[in-house]
């Protein structure tokens, strides 16, 4: 038997942030996790070989082995979770210029551009690094409001993000939520260039459907990476200076080992025990079983119904309405190259790409006396270009089939030349003689189903935020007395499938723990709102009032009038 004050069940980015705030506060704490590693969907993950299908040659079996993702690490300026406890996390095995007692946020590395790339049409670059001067701002700013676009779609959007600014949360919850940002925009009404800039923005980077995500959240995230970019204060965007485990995620379990907490990897539970009012005790696959005074369940989404049954669903609704939330795919590759191609010294967006494509040339962000790739894996790997598929249901360009109907080798050769047909109009040769290997995601798993074909299926697909979904979402304290949850599904500030939301639950039940058992004076972990600037507040309070009053926000009528004109032919 496994005792404990807290069992963490998911050793993911909310698990980790939940042990760590309360190891921090002297408790007893053990984190279970059913892989062998650490992380969640942020780990990255040691190959002997790249899994192209090669056998590993003795050089490579010899040398320090090369990392694979699910996906590279982006963060925007709107993180501060992910970005404090970067903060608390020594980094002891790396070294710093001035001597030593950095912390793993010292390996965070601002980006300076992103490239924006077209199969027909000219690239653009978006710059990523704070502008020092007006026309800097102006230049940054150019690619949100591109002045290819028809000037009554861009002042329709502008129309738009105020109605969001000047919208109070009620309305906010209650109204935006229900509508997709795809019907908030207006898209089917506007320009093909409009759809295809707009439209589709925040997808290259953040796990949403246009055409199913809501408005609040798609409009909010959009907001936050524009106010990112106005920011002087902060970079606008990071990304990690090495594989995403060496960089964070191992000095992290370093550091919770270094506070007592019990870290078991290959533990998986097969279920919570529940009394009808109380978490009792949890099950391990192995039969063991694990005894605390808290739980708290931090499983990704797909996994969380697993665990609730209909007793506990009964006793707490919220959690018997997370089977109803909508996941997507959006999983990584990664391409080991016999050169360091580095492109943009940022992201690079395909925007017109079937599988809507991002990527980031790596090698460029990472310390080779840290981490060097020409001396992992293969003598010929130079450079990783790391890569996401955004969407799997649309049919690509070599096989004519969407990725989930490919095979894994099929993803790759897809992958490989929608990138190239993108980037070798650029002025960047990625040629196939450059290709030595690639890692594709290994959740994107191969099945066996002859009357379906070719096929695969994500086994860590992400939570969207579609509309409507809010009300399904729960709050970290589901009001089972030691039960809380700590994954990106919980309602958060941040609303968003990704790592900061997943700390900001984890944090969340922490404090509600914390507060059930008020050790001592604690302290609670730090919650932060987003921001938006202050000179909306007045308008936010006005609205609350009309709100209250069940009186429509003023601008509600933008979008049904112009939507009416467009249909009439242009006649009011």
């Amino acid at each position: 038997m496994i005792e404990s004050d807290v069992a963490v069940v998911g050793g993911g980015i909310g698990g980790l942030t939940a042990a760590h705030e309360l190891a921090e506060r002297g408790f007893d704490v053990t984190v279970l996790e059913a892989n062998d590693r650490f992380g969640g969907k942020a780990r990255s993950m040691p190959i002997a070989d790249t899994s192209g299908g090669t056998e590993p040659t003795t050089e490579s079996m010899d040398a320090p082995p090369l990392h694979g993702e699910h996906g590279f690490r982006f963060f925007p300026a709107f993180y501060r979770h992910v970005t404090d406890t970067m903060e608390r996390i020594p980094d002891g095995e790396f070294e710093f210029e001035g001597g030593s007692g950095g912390t793993v946020a010292d390996n965070l590395v601002e980006t300076s551009a992103t490239l924006i790339a077209n199969v027909d049409g000219p690239p653009q670059i978006a710059e990523t690094s704070t502008p020092d001067t007006l026309r800097g701002w102006l230049e940054a700013l150019r690619p949100a409001f591109a002045e290819d676009l028809p000037r009554e779609d861009v002042r329709f959007l502008l129309e738009r993000l105020l109605y969001l600014l000047t919208a109070c949360d009620d309305r906010r919850e209650d109204e935006l939520d229900d509508v997709s940002w795809w019907e908030f925009i207006d898209a089917e009404n506007r320009s093909q260039e409009f759809r295809d800039r707009l439209a589709y923005a925040t997808q290259a980077l953040v796990a949403l459907r246009p055409q199913v995500g809501s408005a609040r959240t798609i409009g909010t995230i959009y907001l936050q990476l524009l106010f990112g970019q106005l920011d002087p204060t902060q970079p606008t965007e990071q990304v990690l200076n090495a594989p995403t485990s060496v960089a964070w995620i191992d000095p992290w379990v370093r550091y919770l080992e270094g506070l007592g907490v019990d870290l078991r990897a290959n533990a998986p539970v097969r279920a919570l025990e529940f009394d009808g009012r109380r978490i009792t005790g949890a099950t391990l696959a192995d039969g063991a079983r694990v005894v605390a005074d808290e739980f708290v369940l931090a499983v990704p989404v797909e996994v969380a119904p697993e665990f609730v049954t209909p007793e506990l669903a009964r006793a707490a609704p919220e959690l018997g309405r997370i089977e109803r939330l909508d996941t997507a795919w959006m999983n990584g590759i990664q391409f080991y190259l016999s050169e360091d191609v580095e492109l943009t010294r940022g992201h690079q967006v395909y925007a017109d790409s079937p599988w809507a494509l991002t990527s980031i040339s790596q090698r460029q962000f990472w310390r080779d006396h840290e981490y060097d790739v020409g001396e992992r894996g293969p003598d010929e790997v130079e450079g990783v270009l790391s890569a996401i598929a955004s969407d799997w249901d649309t049919p690509g360009i070599v096989y004519g089939k969407p990725a989930r109907q490919c095979t894994r080798e099929e993803i790759a050769t897809e992958v490989w030349a929608q990138l190239k047909a993108h980037l070798n109009v650029t002025g960047t040769t990625l040629s196939d003689d450059l290709l030595v290997d690639w890692f594709l995601d290994p959740s994107i798993v191969e099945v066996d189903d002859p009357g379906d074909g070719d096929r695969v299926e994500n086994r860590s697909p992400l939570l969207i935020n579609t509309a409507g979904s809010l009300r399904n979402r729960p709050p970290a304290d589901v009001g089972v007395p030691n039960l809380t949850l700590a994954a990106d599904y919980v309602r958060t500030n941040s609303d968003l499938a990704s790592m900061e939301s997943a700390n900001e639950a984890g944090r969340r039940a922490a404090n509600a723990i914390l507060e059930r058992h008020a050790r001592g004076s604690y302290v609670p972990a730090e919650i932060w709102e987003l921001r938006e600037p202050a000179a909306f507040e007045p308008f936010k309070r006005q609205d609350r009032v009309r709100y209250r009053l069940g009186l429509p926000h003023p601008a509600e009528v933008t979008q049904s009038v112009r939507s009416l004109t467009r249909r009439l032919g242009g006649r009011a």
